[in-house]
């Protein structure tokens, strides 16, 4: 298991944006939990929210990635998505106030220094990855991109970049894995390049007309104009910066491995699209409706608590002794919404943590069976209320079993609510001898 992850303390970069040449001020905030990438535009009248995920892309910009909200966006935000991929950081604020990033050389080296000097730290939640199980690929013309089942702990990574018309790039293939190979040497330091005409074009449009030959890697026929590559094969390695921070938009780690052909920006979206519909399909079809594994009557030979205390509905899942998963319905019938509280019927918090004890209770009850003993709740630790549960919601009661002694059981536990946190909590128990009734 592995925990998410944010930064320590805030950090700033400042500097002008690739193509735009707009000034821009970037603060990196810590963020809780749960709470994703997001981008904040400070410059509004009212600040505007821009998560950093595959449905919030705009498909109306070329050569790089752009989050939008209404008619409010944020350009090129790829190379920061790269960076912070590489350094597992999975929540985090940030602010900027004008409509692109600041890029000072074109890579993601800059926000790599960045965000190290303000460090990371674990937060209290486990990280959800998504391990890639059946392959998913898209094409347009000749370039593919595919999505195969690969290691279950790091994404391994193969592009083939073919520019064979253009004898100063040519093909090129490179593997990397992310999460084995070392981003910030092979990857972060590699930068934009344009082909000579496409420079023109980019000028001619009103783009980057800030920028020298010095600033951007401009191939010509005969090799790069006026500057110097930072690798012989820095071409391919910054197709690989750009499909890792695309692939981010997906909202949390990617294990598996990903094979490109000529992959760019649009069709990087289009299979980072295909693994969002995926990962949704695959949410709905292992939702709590299926068969349970202990229905009400046989948790209530296992339970002591009755009517109108008993907080667990069915188990759906458990795995040995170490993990359960148990179902509670919050009708509009509960007795307690008739005082908490009229007119916001509010599940109270107590109750919420009373039914992760309930389900926790059935864990351990897979290791005291047979021993003479029950668990009894000690103390609880931990405890964080994330969002209130109203009538209609169907809480998603999870217990985890950290250790189990002759004395004392430990669990770590935590509701959901259509797969957001509304509560968490360490429960201990002290594992006392049955009286006879």
């Amino acid at each position: 298991m592995s925990l998410q992850k944010t930064i320590e303390k805030e950090t700033v970069i400042e500097g002008a944006g690739l193509f735009s040449g707009h000034n821009c001020r970037m603060r990196f905030l810590p963020a809780s939990a749960d709470s994703g990438i997001n981008f904040v535009r400070t410059d509004m009248p009212a600040e505007i929210k821009l998560p950093a995920d595959i449905d919030h892309v705009s498909k109306q910009e070329l050569r790089r990635t752009t989050l939008c909200n209404g008619s409010v966006s944020i350009n090129t935000v790829e190379h920061l998505l790269a960076a912070i991929s590489a350094l597992g950081i999975d929540n985090l604020t940030i602010e900027l106030n004008s409509d692109e990033i600041p890029s000072t050389d074109a890579s993601a080296m800059p926000y790599i220094d960045a965000l190290n000097s303000a460090g990371t730290k674990e937060l209290d939640i486990e990280n959800k990855p998504y391990v890639i199980e059946e392959p998913v690929c898209v094409s347009n013309d000749d370039a593919t991109l595919s999505a195969l089942p690969g290691p279950k702990d790091k994404l391994d990574i193969i592009y083939d970049l073919d520019y064979g018309g253009i004898k100063s790039i040519g093909r090129q293939v490179m593997s990397f894995s992310l999460g084995a190979d070392d981003f910030t040497t092979q990857i972060a330091p590699s930068r934009t390049f344009l082909l000579e005409d496409e420079a023109r074009q980019f000028q001619a449009a009103g783009l980057g007309k800030h920028l020298t030959l010095k600033d951007l890697v401009i191939m010509g026929d005969e090799g790069v104009i006026d500057n110097e590559l930072r690798f012989a094969d820095e071409h391919v390695r910054h197709k690989i910066c750009d499909l890792i921070g695309d692939l981010r938009l997906l909202g949390r780690p990617i294990f598996g491995r990903i094979v490109a052909y000529k992959s760019g920006h649009d069709l990087n979206h289009q299979l980072v699209k295909k693994l969002s519909e995926n990962s949704k399909a695959s949410k709905k079809n292992s939702s709590p409706s299926d068969k349970p594994l202990m229905d009400i009557r046989k948790i209530m030979k296992l339970l002591p608590h009755r009517y109108p205390f008993l907080m667990v509905d069915r188990l759906i899942e458990i795995v040995d002794d170490k993990r359960a998963v148990g179902i509670k319905n919050v009708s509009i019938n509960e007795p307690f919404f008739q005082g908490h509280y009229p007119g916001e019927p509010i599940m109270p918090g107590v109750l919420t943590l009373e039914a992760l004890a309930q389900v926790s209770g059935l864990l351990l009850s897979r290791r005291l069976e047979n021993t003479g003993k029950v668990a009894v709740l000690l103390s609880m630790d931990r405890v964080k209320m994330r969002k209130p549960v109203r009538p209609g919601d169907q809480l998603l009661l999870e217990a985890e079993a950290l250790h189990v002694r002759n004395r004392t059981g430990h669990c770590k536990c935590r509701a959901m609510v259509a797969g957001e946190v509304a509560a968490e909590a360490e429960i201990k128990f002290m594992l006392i001898d049955a009286e006879p009734i």
